[in-house]
Formats: C-alpha cells, sequence, structure tokens
C-alpha cells in the first residue's frame, strides 16, 4: 500500500506541475523577461537591487547642486546664488541624472512598448522625458519656468520606490534560511565499509546513509537493510508511525524510530524538501499578485489619460489663443503631474511588507493571489492530524490492575523501560514522567520486540510494556480493559510486571491547546470548519464535537481527498484546505486556498499556496485576518493615488483659471505628498 501509494502521489505530482507548465510556463517566461529589462526580478535581484539603490545615491547628491541652481527652490528659500552659465550647468547635471538615473526607466519604457504593454516604466519614462525636453527647451529660450529640480526629484522618488520594492523580495527569501534548520546537518555515511559524517550538502544520490535511532532522515531513500518504525506524521499525515523494511521508501524530514536502517539515497540536493522550499518562495515573490497587476492596468490608462489630456490641454489652449509658451508648459504640467509616483509604491510597498512581515511570522506565501483570495474564504477544511492535533502521543489514563502497584509506581516501572526507546509512545510516557516529576529508574537487560513492546529488568523484576499484540502473539487471555477507556480513540498499553499484568497506560493524539480557540474566531469571521480525517467516525466525531466544528469527514482516504475539497467548491464554497501530507498534496492543489503546515513534505509544500512554518491552527486565522488587512491597505492606497490624480490632473489642465493655476512645482509637491502618505499607509500594516 505505501509504495503503490506513493507511485500514486508522484504521478499525481508531477501532472500538477505538468499543467502548471503549460499554463504557467510561457507567461512566467514572458513576465521575467519583461521584469528583466525593467531591472527585473529575476536570479540577479540582488545585484538589480543595489544597482537601484547606487543609481538613487548618485542621483541624490546630484540633486543638491540641482536643486541650488534652481531659480524656484532660490526664491522659495529666498537665497540668489547666480553666476554667469549657471543655467548650462544646471542643464549639464540635469543631463547626466536623466540619462543615468532615468535609465532602468527608459530601457523599461522601451522593453513595454516592445512587448505592446504600456505601464508603470511607461508613465515614469514619459514624464520624466517630458520634463527634460521641455526644461531643456526654456534653457535654449523657450519662455516659461525650467523644470529641472521636478525632474530630479521625480528620478529620485522613482528610485527609491523600485529598490523598496525589490528588496523586501529579497528579505522574505532571507527567512528561508531559517527553514534550513528542519533537516539535520550532518548525515553518517558509509564508503569503502566506513562510516563518516559529512554535512548534509555533501550528500549525493547513489550514498549509503545510515540512519541512528531517533535521528531525522537526511533525504529521500531506499531502505537497503534494518527495519525500523519511522514516524512520517508531517510528510504523510499518519499519526502512527510506519514500519519500514528492506526495499521501502523513507522521505527526508521523517524521524526514525528505534531502529538502525541503511539507506541509499534517492532525492539528495536539488530534489530535496529544503531546495523545493526556497525555489518556492523566491517563486512566490515574483508571482505579482492580481491587485499588483491592477496597479499596472491603472498606470496603463493614466499614461493614456495623462497623454491624452496634456495633448488636448495645449491644443484647446493654444485654440483659444494663448502663446504657445503658456500653452506647453500647461502640457508639461499635466503630464508631470499625473506621473502617478504614489500608485508606482501604492501596491508594492504593500505586498512587499506584508510579504516581509509574513515570513518573518511564520507564513510563507507562494503565491500571492491565492493569499489575497484567503479575504474570500467561506469555508476551511482541516487535516486532523498535525493541524488540529499534535501528532504526538500523550498519556490519557493510568490504571493499576489489582493494588499492587499505585499508578506513579506503574508509570516509573513503564518509564525505566522505555527511555531507551524513541518510539512515540516511549515518548509520551517519558513526557509523562517528566511532568510528574517522579524518579526515573534504570533498567537492564533492554530488549524491543518487533510490533508488540520492549521488556527490560526493573528493580530485579522482569517487566513489560506491550500492546495488545503481545498477549495474541502469547496465546494468552487480554486482561480486562475498564470500560471508560475509549478504545476507538487511544492506544492501549500494558505493563506486566514477573508476567503479571500490573496495570494499562493509555495513550492517544491529543488536540492542540490553540485549536478550539482557532475554530472559535473562525466562526467569528463566518468561516465554517470542517474535519477530514482517514480515522474512524467515532474519533472523527469525538474531535469534531470537542472543538464544536461544522462538521466532520470520516474514513476518507487519501486520494479521496481532492474529490472532498471538489464537491464543496461545487456547492459555491471558496475553500481552504489545510494537509501536512503526500496525500494532500492534489487536495491543496484542488483549493482555492492550500495551506500546507509545519515541516510538511515537499509535495505538499509544492502545491500548497502558503505555508504555515508553525503548525499552530491560529496561524490560519491570523493568515486570513492578514490577507484581509493587506488587501485593504491596497485598494485605499490605490483609491488615495487615483484620486490624488482625479484631482490634480484637471487643475493641472488650468481648468480653475484664472483663479487658480497649478504650478508644476506644486504639481510636484503635492505628488511627493500623496507618495509619502501612501508610503506610511504601507507601513502601517501589521500582523495581529
Amino acid at each position: 500500500m505505501e509504495n503503490h501509494h506513493h507511485q500514486h502521489m508522484h504521478h499525481d505530482e508531477h501532472a500538477h506541475h505538468k499543467q502548471q507548465d503549460s499554463t504557467g510556463g510561457h507567461d512566467e517566461h514572458a513576465h521575467h523577461k519583461q521584469q528583466d529589462d525593467t531591472g527585473g526580478h529575476d536570479e540577479h535581484a540582488g545585484h538589480h537591487t543595489e544597482d537601484f539603490l547606487k543609481r538613487f545615491w548618485i542621483s541624490l547628491i546630484i540633486t543638491i547642486p540641482i536643486l541650488l541652481l534652481s531659480h524656484m527652490i532660490q526664491q522659495w528659500i529666498g537665497f540668489s546664488w547666480t553666476f554667469p552659465g549657471d543655467r548650462y550647468v544646471l542643464l549639464a547635471l540635469s543631463s547626466c541624472l536623466y540619462a543615468y538615473g532615468g535609465w532602468p526607466f527608459l530601457s523599461g519604457l522601451v522593453a513595454e512598448l516592445k512587448h505592446r504593454n504600456p505601464g508603470m516604466m511607461t508613465l515614469v519614462g514619459v514624464a520624466i522625458t517630458t520634463a527634460y525636453v521641455y526644461s531643456v527647451a526654456v534653457i535654449f529660450g523657450l519662455p516659461g519656468m525650467d523644470f529641472f529640480w521636478e525632474l530630479a526629484t521625480l528620478i529620485d522618488i522613482m528610485l527609491l520606490g523600485h529598490w523598496l520594492e525589490m528588496r523586501s523580495q529579497l528579505a522574505a527569501s532571507g527567512a528561508l534560511q531559517s527553514m534550513i534548520a528542519l533537516m539535520p546537518s550532518v548525515v553518517h555515511v558509509e564508503r569503502n565499509g566506513e562510516v563518516a559524517d559529512i554535512s548534509l550538502k555533501d550528500l549525493r544520490n547513489g550514498d549509503l546513509m545510515l540512519i541512528k535511532p531517533g535521528e531525522k532522515v537526511p533525504a529521500d531513500g531506499m531502505v537497503l537493510e534494518g527495519s525500523s518504525d519511522v514516524n512520517e506524521s508531517m510528510l504523510t499525515g499518519e499519526s502512527v508511525p510506519v514500519k519500514k523494511g528492506k526495499d521501502d521508501r523513507v522521505i527526508g524530514g521523517a524521524v526514525n524510530g528505534d531502529g538502525v536502517l541503511k539507506v541509499k539515497v534517492t532525492g539528495a540536493g536539488s530534489d530535496s524538501y529544503l531546495n523545493k522550499v526556497i525555489g518556492m518562495v523566491q517563486a512566490a515573490q515574483g508571482t505579482k499578485s492580481r491587485t499588483q497587476n491592477l496597479a499596472n492596468k491603472v498606470a496603463r490608462w493614466l499614461t493614456i489619460v495623462s497623454i491624452s489630456v496634456g495633448v488636448i490641454t495645449f491644443v484647446i489652449w493654444y485654440a483659444a489663443g494663448r502663446e504657445m509658451a503658456f500653452a506647453l508648459e500647461r502640457m508639461v504640467t499635466v503630464m508631470v503631474t499625473s506621473c502617478p509616483h504614489a500608485l508606482g509604491v501604492a501596491i508594492p510597498l504593500v505586498v512587499a511588507i506584508s510579504t516581509t512581515l509574513s515570513a518573518t511570522h511564520g507564513l510563507l506565501i507562494r503565491n500571492r493571489t491565492a493569499f489575497e483570495n484567503a479575504r474570500k474564504l467561506t469555508t476551511i477544511i482541516f487535516d486532523k492530524t498535525g493541524t488540529l492535533t499534535k501528532g504526538s502521543h500523550e498519556v490519557q489514563q493510568i490504571i493499576p490492575l489489582g493494588d499492587q502497584y499505585s499508578s506513579d509506581q506503574l508509570l516509573q516501572y513503564a518509564a525505566a523501560l522505555q527511555q531507551n526507546s524513541e518510539h512515540h509512545i516511549a515518548q509520551g510516557i517519558m513526557r509523562r514522567l517528566k511532568d510528574s516529576g517522579l524518579e526515573l529508574w534504570t533498567s537492564t537487560g533492554f530488549k524491543y520486540m518487533q510490533g508488540m513492546g520492549v521488556s527490560g529488568t526493573v528493580n530485579g523484576k522482569a517487566v513489560i510494556a506491550a500492546g495488545p499484540n503481545y498477549f495474541r502473539e502469547n496465546k494468552t487471555a487480554l486482561p480486562e480493559i475498564p470500560g471508560d477507556v475509549d478504545q476507538s480513540t487511544d492506544t492501549v498499553n500494558f505493563v506486566l510486571i514477573d508476567d503479571v499484568p500490573a496495570g494499562i497506560i493509555t495513550l492517544a493524539d491529543s488536540i492542540r491547546d490553540t485549536s478550539a480557540e482557532a475554530i472559535s474566531q473562525l466562526k467569528e469571521m463566518h468561516i465554517k470548519s470542517f474535519l477530514l480525517t482517514g480515522d474512524n467516525e467515532k474519533v472523527a466525531a469525538a474531535v469534531a464535537a470537542k472543538l464544536k466544528m461544522d462538521g466532520y469527514l470520516a474514513n476518507v482516504l487519501p486520494h479521496e481527498k481532492q474529490d472532498k475539497v471538489k464537491a464543496f467548491q461545487q456547492q459555491g464554497e471558496i475553500v481552504a484546505m489545510t494537509g501536512d501530507g503526500v496525500n494532500d498534496a492534489p487536495a491543496l492543489a484542488q483549493a482555492d486556498v492550500g495551506i500546507a503546515v509545519g515541516s510538511g513534505t515537499d509535495v505538499a509544500a509544492e502545491t500548497a499556496d502558503i505555508i504555515l512554518v508553525n503548525s499552530d491552527p491560529k496561524d490560519i486565522v491570523q493568515m486570513i485576518a492578514f490577507g484581509r488587512a493587506t488587501y485593504r491597505k491596497m485598494i485605499q492606497n490605490l483609491l488615495w493615488a487615483v484620486g490624488y490624480n482625479v484631482i490634480a490632473i484637471p487643475l493641472a489642465a488650468g481648468i480653475l483659471y484664472p483663479e487658480f493655476m497649478l504650478s508644476p512645482a506644486m504639481g510636484a509637491v503635492l505628488m511627493s505628498v500623496s507618495t509619502i502618505v501612501v508610503a506610511i499607509n504601507a507601513k502601517l500594516l501589521r500582523v495581529k
């Protein structure tokens, strides 16, 4: 089953990727190309980011003398600093600035027009070019005020905006480095009969690795020798450890039980979980969200509007008999004023801040669009294991049989044995002993009985801690299990002392402390929650009732999960699915928002839209709230940026003439103020 299930999954994942390729591939490629020309976010993002910053600082330095030489600024500050030919110095400095600082935008304009897709770069390019050409004309005798200082500040602000946008994209990938901790750093490798420790990055496919009890599996591989129970709960969502022997596959990131395995590596390096995660977050930075595209659409319209309004303004004033210079000045004012810095910064800043904030709060956003859709969710389907429950077994009851041993003594006897084992039952018993502060006794002659339990000698007594299988194997009667033990949900472990059943310890996968709170918060947000599990009705109903969920889906086989999600979608629900296992991958891909929880497998992570690094269900609530907040900020910023233009463009065109005329300088100041408002608003975004 295990094996078949794997093949089924891989095939599925492959298909999913193929489909992504055929739909998104071409597009992505074009997107990258276009981004490249605009100083893009390709793999040289770091280099580009530095480049923008360098251009910004150099432009800023050139701006200072430009400001000092501008008559307009001199009038404002109330000092005069003129010398013969000062306007030519101003022209020379401004030309340098236009060419050097404006280069990313001008080359971007060319690229956008080549793709017949005018957007932000075109708008900025047109504004700075108009301002520059007009100012040069003024220097050479056209009556009017030159625009050089506005041109300079325009370029500075734009460079800064773009640098901010790109830097945030790098910051989010920095958060990835912390995920590397999920894998062991040292691997025991057998070479020529010798065992050596090498670092994970030197591990190659085909290497033989030894995995000792309790260690994490360093990479995907195939077992050659040994047998052990491996806990794959974070990978497959199966809460009970899976027995692995020769020819079975193990997945990198799983935790080995109490046997030693010799494994041949099949998925190391770039095939491993980690690389996929890193590649993935970088891709997420690349997928521009729809709202971001909205900003580009708005920019395209503004380009069209600003050029046409500019030309119309010129024609009307000129036709009305004003002199050429006045008509031109109005036209240029319209074009400079309508250059929407605020728009250029509006969405990118919010996206940037939200992606980085998310990453530092353990929320890795792979797909921005899905993240923004999170605000519309109506239903969340939780895969039980590892999300709502801890995926680890905790002691529920300790029941003495007869009155020879107290429950504390039973715990001590069991723990004395179990300290030698890495099994999930052993870990649960050890945690309970630690919490109760009892003394840990020593044991000798420890022996592991495959599939049954453990035995050894404690205080000179022969002690066995075993499950029901032990009695079946030895054909002895199973001791009476008290009626208040719910055998559908609990694992029962017997303690035998000198071959006499002395007591029972029950363990169960416990519900996370934050689960109930998370579910009730979702209710307040009018989002329904359902439990999805492979467990039986009884367990499912018990957990769902305890958490006051809207319902449960029990006995669901791995391959049926996707259909369950589809069924909800067909009823018009917008569905989020949370899962942590390979078998959740198709369902995660199917859901409107796929949320991979914790250090789940690469495959779950590959198909999810959002990854929650800490498996806390409250993070899901936080994620939705944060998605809503992010969206609100984007819309606020868009409205502000566009609203500013709606008011400024007519004023610049001279609609209130002669009562009020928006001077080019005022236009630029208004524009900067609007940019600053938008930036501050974006900065106010918080993770609750």
